[in-house]
């Protein structure tokens, strides 16, 4: 079995977590028509595809998220590797005792141990992270895209015709403005956690942190006058900053040092956290004890006898006062 380098430590250069680019980039189109950047497009179709997931990772998440949201849980299929990823990246946890272990499925397509198995078997040059999540052609048995932004918007709008579900969360009226959300989001939030955790010198620490605090109290300001990221609309800007607060008084803020404030301090963006979760089909998108086993045990260097801390338990059902805001 080749060793896959590890997805974040052979990203640290003079001190800072530099996250690398997805590779793989077509498209899934109502009609098959080629997707952004002239990718290859690929027709939705019922059964077709499947998403590779971890439960832990943010980005995963999303995917899982928007198959609630667009109710594609009937169309999109998936497999859940294991919380471990150790020096072979991902796995699916064929033994016994790790069966079904915080919800692994195995390959539920082609009983692979590795998720590697899917990237290099199709792509043998393939130099890249083994990362998830991965949207997979059944069809074609091919990775048709593994960059979570782009599977999101997918799901958002290729599929409407089959499900029915026309619901907009990137509306043409408020694209510009859920892109500069995004892009603060994106830099400072969710992948500054990394940026803070990954940190190999004080400096770079210091800068991201800081950073990442910022930005977190600025959404508190912004949403203590709004329901919602771009107003009182719930759109892709929301369900890509939430993944990260859902993580972070459990995880971030411990394990990577993160620990400026509790996303619980922060009366807007934690009621607007509970909010979310308490949404229709959404609470069973969250596994907490996945999520925690995942980062304490899989960062050696970080955390070096995979100890799982007990705390940070949270009361999900806590009522929300959302409604309320910009009413």
């Amino acid at each position: 079995m080749t060793k896959v380098k590890s997805n974040w430590k052979s990203s640290i250069k003079d001190g800072e977590y530099r996250r690398k680019d997805s590779q793989f980039r077509n498209w899934i189109t109502a009609d098959g028509s080629a997707g952004a950047s002239g990718s290859s497009g690929f027709t939705a179709e019922t059964g077709r595809y499947h998403l590779y997931v971890s439960l832990a990772c943010p980005w995963a998440h999303r995917t899982l998220i928007f198959r609630q949201l667009k109710g594609l849980e009937s169309f999109i299929t998936v497999s859940v590797v294991h919380p471990d990823m150790l020096e072979n990246g991902w796995s699916f946890g064929h033994d016994e005792t790790s069966a079904d272990l915080y919800g692994t499925t195995g390959d539920t397509l082609y009983s692979s141990d590795f998720m590697l198995e899917r990237y290099y078997e199709k792509a043998p040059d393939y130099t890249g992270p083994i990362t998830v999540p991965v949207l997979w052609d059944k069809k074609l048995n091919v990775i048709v895209n593994n960059e979570s932004s782009e599977i999101i918007r997918m799901f958002n709008s290729a599929f409407n015709e089959l499900t029915g579900n026309a619901v907009d969360y990137y509306p043409e009226s408020l694209k510009a403005e859920i892109d500069e959300v995004n892009e603060l989001v994106y830099h400072n939030i969710n992948n500054g956690v990394y940026k803070s955790g990954f940190a190999s010198t004080q400096e770079a620490y210091d800068e991201n942190v800081k950073k990442l605090f910022n930005a977190l109290q600025q959404l508190d300001n912004k949403l203590a006058t709004q329901r919602y990221l771009t107003g009182n609309k719930l759109t892709e800007a929301d369900w890509r900053l939430w993944p990260t607060l859902v993580r972070f008084d459990s995880v971030y803020h411990t394990h990577f040092k993160c620990n400026l404030k509790l996303i619980k301090e922060y009366n807007n963006l934690y009621h607007y956290m509970l909010e979310l979760y308490q949404m229709p089909n959404i609470a069973k998108t969250v596994n907490m004890a996945h999520i925690k086993r995942h980062y304490y045990a899989s960062h050696q260097s970080i955390n070096t006898y995979g100890i799982v801390p007990i705390g940070h338990k949270q009361d999900w059902s806590v009522p929300h006062h959302r409604e309320l805001i910009g009413a």
